[in-house]
């Protein structure tokens, strides 16, 4: 498979609104216009691939059982996933850990066997009971013997937060307001002596690529830089539309094309029909 050698900044926008702010409402045109437009909150936000650096193996995090780790407890065998999200997010985070147990689940290769997993909250709130009952969840849907000895979920403070993240690009900000975190999606492929090789965005990771960026990690190989199809978590107030326009207006956008797609492809059938039953 072949990389691009530079980003391409596109993103998608996931918002979550206020209950009580009342909807906003507009054209399917400004529905793209926002979606395309990048809020101020998130103007430090992001994934930066840093290729062939090394993770700090040495920083201290709490296991799901509260116990005290290194990150290089996890490392020199088999190649890592990473995954950075917080166990209270209400959105994204949820959907790149249920894309990656689809992912996992269509792979021949087992956690803890050929490669290990390390869950990573970048919320010094959350704590090891949060981790743990994130870990029995996800276990119980991948459902396959061993592989709880290989996928980890942490939890840590701050500083160790900090020193994770900056080493491996990801930039996100606190929302003092909504109480939230906005960030990117996206997971990091790690070598087992501990070198980023690989970066998936978004939430669609292709199982076949996971396998082979799994395989060049085992050797100790970096990959190229990946097209950054970048999507985001954050929240506004939709009665002021600073931000933009809530999610609904997205999906009524997509239930429209949707529809269209639909009513062309009747259109057309019956058009063919019609063709084809009429006398030569």
């Amino acid at each position: 498979m072949k990389f691009s050698t530079f980003i391409i900044p596109t993103f998608v926008l996931f918002v979550c609104s206020l209950s009580k702010a009342q909807d906003v409402q507009a054209s399917p045109e400004a529905t793209i216009a926002a979606a395309n437009k990048r809020p101020s909150i998130l103007q430090n936000v992001g994934i930066d691939q840093k290729l062939g650096a090394s993770i700090p193996l040495n920083l201290v995090f709490n296991d799901e059982h509260g116990n005290t780790v290194q990150l290089k407890d996890y490392f020199g065998t088999r190649p890592v996933i990473l995954i950075l999200v917080y166990y209270q997010c209400p959105m994204l985070c949820t959907m790149v850990m249920n894309d990656v147990l689809r992912a996992l689940r269509s792979m021949p290769e087992t956690v803890g066997k050929d490669f290990d997993i390390l869950t990573v909250s970048f919320d010094p709130r959350d704590k090891p009971s949060d981790a743990l009952r994130k870990k029995e969840t996800y276990l119980a849907q991948y459902n396959r013997p061993g592989s709880a000895a290989g996928w980890h979920f942490l939890t840590g403070e701050q500083p160790s937060i900090d020193s994770l993240t900056q080493a491996v690009g990801f930039r996100y900000a606190w929302d003092p307001k909504f109480q939230m975190f906005a960030h990117a999606s996206g997971i990091m492929i790690v070598t087992p002596d501990g070198k980023l090789s690989r970066y998936f965005f978004g939430i669609d990771y292709a199982p076949k690529d996971v396998r082979i960026a799994l395989t060049e990690s085992a050797s100790g190989k970096v990959g190229g830089l990946a097209d950054a199809v970048l999507l985001y978590c954050f929240c506004y107030d939709p009665a002021t539309g600073k931000y933009g326009l809530t999610i609904s207006h997205l999906l009524k956008l997509g239930g429209i094309l949707t529809l269209m797609a639909v009513t062309g492809f009747v259109v057309t059938s019956l058009w063919r029909e019609r063709r084809t039953s009429k006398p030569g």
